[in-house]
């Protein structure tokens, strides 16, 4: 199916105007346009014909006074799991857009499609048209970059098909080097257990960790070998904001360390005379066995570094945010040697599910994991590599 849908068209527009408007960018297509008031329809000979006139056209090219809006015509009983991302910055870190993409729901694949574009553009497949739907809604028009995203969904027909290697996982395929021309983005990671240090800051230090025109963080990512996310759009209002640290685990653990000593110097210079403890954002699968049977392995962290730590409830548990919040009270040498074990236990969990997941998947090949319900959704607000990451019962961790 390459149907396309054209918004945004002025009533003065005729099917005319149109064809000319195609023939003019050397836009072939199979039929004649279906102009309705303030739209229009028409079919294109192949995919890479539509995803063409999706990139050539929309919101570049003006009819009558109003500019067109041109993307793949999805009737809402065929809309998905799946969605194309247009408009990424050539040069965005695939981590970078794992993370952006992963705080909507659980990605179950993402792929990079070839265009003559300068920008890049990606299919994503959500596990529930739910998430789909949320982050349509959130990201389209949203600026990354200095560049506005166009999101659009992808019929079943029209997805890109899922390489053979996948198994059944949700797990982002593989993919073949961009053609000449194409814009690539930033070479994505192996999967590994460098899974990224999430952290919770009082807002009103959210200035200082950033300083003066980005100096302050860029100077922490150049010292730890880091990437340092800021989420401070989100949660408007809210007295916390989080951060997405992406590195080794000694660069995540050096940098945190930084920011809770520029966030100590900051309460002592604007006169905060509350306890700033540290706060860690960890997905609920993994807290069980951080925990560990009667509270073992917590106790043994809390002895070994001399630190007070606490993990939010259940109860705080939604749909959209799965993370525990485990708040580490102590000084700042002290709740640095916490982080780097509590941080160890979630990193074995992890690598434990995966190597579970993947020999589950070698045993019994072809079978669809998920189709089972052995492993959850992911969640929103989660780092790149942890939206895939199956519960502790599940594998039996």
């Amino acid at each position: 199916m390459n149907k396309l849908y054209i918004g945004n068209v002025s009533a003065e527009a005729s099917e005319e105007d149109l064809e000319t408007i195609f023939k003019q960018w050397k836009i072939p297509h199979s039929g004649p346009f279906l102009v309705k008031t303030g739209y229009a329809f028409v079919d294109c000979p192949d995919e890479k014909t539509a995803m063409r006139a999706i990139d050539v056209l929309s919101g570049k090219v003006e009819l009558h006074g109003k500019v067109l809006e041109v993307e793949h015509s999805v009737p809402k009983r065929q809309r998905s799991c799946k969605l194309q991302i247009r408009n990424i910055p050539p040069h965005m870190q695939w981590e970078v857009l794992d993370g952006m993409l992963a705080q909507y729901g659980a990605v179950e694949s993402c792929e990079q499609v070839n265009t003559d574009t300068e920008t890049a553009v990606v299919s994503v497949r959500y596990a529930t048209k739910d998430q789909a739907r949320l982050a349509m809604e959130k990201l389209n028009g949203s600026m990354m970059e200095n560049f506005a995203l166009k999101v659009s969904y992808i019929p079943d027909e029209t997805a890109a098909p899922e390489g053979p290697s996948a198994g059944g996982r949700r797990t982002f395929n593989s993919r073949g080097p961009p053609r000449s021309g194409s814009p690539g983005l930033g070479a994505r990671p192996k999967v590994q257990s460098d899974i990224p240090l999430r952290m919770l800051v009082p807002t009103q230090f959210v200035g200082a960790i950033i300083g003066k025109e980005g100096a302050t963080i860029r100077n922490i990512t150049k010292q730890t070998h880091s990437k340092i996310d800021i989420h401070r759009k989100e949660n408007a209002g809210a007295a916390e904001k989080p951060i997405t640290i992406h590195s080794t685990p000694e660069g995540c653990s050096n940098a945190c360390t930084t920011i809770m000593e520029i966030m100590q110097k900051e309460a002592l210079d604007t006169k905060f005379t509350e306890e700033i403890p540290l706060k860690i954002l960890a997905h609920n699968n993994f807290v069980g066995r951080l925990i560990g049977k009667e509270g073992r392995n917590l106790k043994k962290i809390e002895q070994d570094t001399g630190t007070k730590i606490t993990i939010s409830p259940l109860q705080d548990l939604t749909l959209y945010n799965p993370e525990r919040t485990i708040t580490i009270k102590g000084s700042i040498e002290a709740c640095s040697s916490a982080e780097q074990e509590v941080m160890k236990k979630i990193r074995e969990s992890y690598e434990s599910d995966m190597a579970a997941m993947n020999l589950q998947s070698n045993l019994i090949p072809g079978l669809n994991l998920n189709a089972l319900g052995l492993f959850p959704s992911g969640a929103p607000g989660m780092g790149p590599s942890m939206s895939n990451v199956p519960p502790p019962g599940a594998l039996g961790g």
